[in-house]
């Protein structure tokens, strides 16, 4: 699938013409595809920091579990390698090759991060006993999706293989036009993911709150909630990046969003980092594992009624919050008003 990242046909179609000076006037040099020179430092801060974020999923995969997560941790470092091929670019802004490999890095990569997100929704509504509130099942909606992304992914990268083979002058137009059905597609289907999750949510909130409450006893940032808050940053992230390439693709390679280089960094790299990195301090993996969080808390009520011989029921009512105390069968009613 990545053999459309080494070819060399469009490398030897536009050979660098010694004459011109690439570092002269960037901006109207037909043999630059970026259109300007790469900022070294922003490329060393990019890579450093996805590169760190990497590392650090890697570690939580081997102290907290959630191997499914590994294709966002396998992608993070495709990504950062994309990026660092930047520094060649900036170098010789003229080869062809390393444009192509950059850029095919840089737009699949976070194929990989689209993926994981995918998993980790069903994972947490079986976790949470909850598939209920989904629309369709979790494990329907995870096939489904990941063939999804599959396809954008291929689609994606024979467009990008058409436009860097051959001799023929059709592929450069034939080759974009395929690889923006690719990004659009992932876009359409991306969205629809987020729509669902977001359904899910408000369903959980609205229909069983005690389920929403599950885990209130621990500090907020181990609750579930804090887990979904994370997983929203992530796909506003994605979906900020995605509408990004698929504009920037639609105005096709050398358009003006191709040649801003603050929009790269703003729109692309930056939301990407941010629906990566904020798993860091919230990794699913702590949140997620054998035991389903429902049954969890439930152990916990009935050791406690086993011990001091006290439930605890909290319904909501007009009138202020009811607090039951069960006693061995005998009810104890007390009702805190609403200020």
């Amino acid at each position: 699938m990545f053999s459309a990242l080494f070819s060399t046909g469009y490398a030897q179609k536009e050979q660098p013409d010694d004459t011109v000076d690439p570092f002269k006037d960037p901006k109207d040099d037909v043999l630059n595809p970026l259109r300007y020179i790469p900022n070294n430092l922003l490329t060393a801060i990019a890579v450093a920091l996805v590169l760190i974020v990497a590392v650090l999923q890697t570690l939580s995969i081997f102290k907290w579990g959630a191997k499914w997560m590994m294709t966002m941790t396998i992608g993070a470092y495709f990504f950062a390698l994309g990026l660092g091929l930047r520094f060649g670019l900036h170098s010789d802004p003229h080869s062809s090759g390393l444009y192509i490999t950059q850029y095919l890095f840089v737009t699949l990569s976070p194929c990989a991060f689209i993926a994981a997100t995918y998993v980790l929704l069903g994972r947490l509504a079986r976790a949470l006993d909850a598939e209920r509130y989904l629309l369709i099942s979790s494990r329907k909606l995870t096939t489904i999706f990941i063939i999804s992304d599959v396809v954008t992914f291929l689609t994606q990268a024979g467009g990008g293989g058409i436009t860097s083979s051959g001799t023929n002058p059709n592929n450069r137009i034939i080759g974009p036009k395929i690889f923006l059905a690719g990004l659009a597609a992932q876009l359409a289907s991306f969205a629809l993911f987020s729509a669902i999750f977001a359904v899910f949510l408000y369903r959980v909130y609205t229909k069983e709150k005690s389920l929403w409450r599950i885990d209130n006893h621990k500090p907020w940032y181990i609750r579930w909630t804090a887990l979904a808050g994370a997983m929203v940053l992530s796909c506003i992230g994605i979906l900020v990046r995605s509408s990004f390439r698929t504009a920037e693709l639609s105005e096709g390679f050398g358009g003006p969003l191709t040649r801003n280089e603050a929009l790269f960094y703003t729109l692309d790299t930056l939301p990407l980092f941010v629906a990566i990195a904020v798993y860091i301090p919230f990794w699913p993996g702590r949140f997620i594992n054998d035991h389903p969080l429902a049954s969890a808390v439930e152990n916990t009520e009935n050791t406690a009624y086993a011990t001091t011989g006290y439930r605890i029921h909290s319904p909501e009512s007009a009138a202020g919050t009811v607090v039951e105390l069960e006693q061995f069968g005998q009810k104890q009613t007390s009702t805190t008003h609403m200020v």
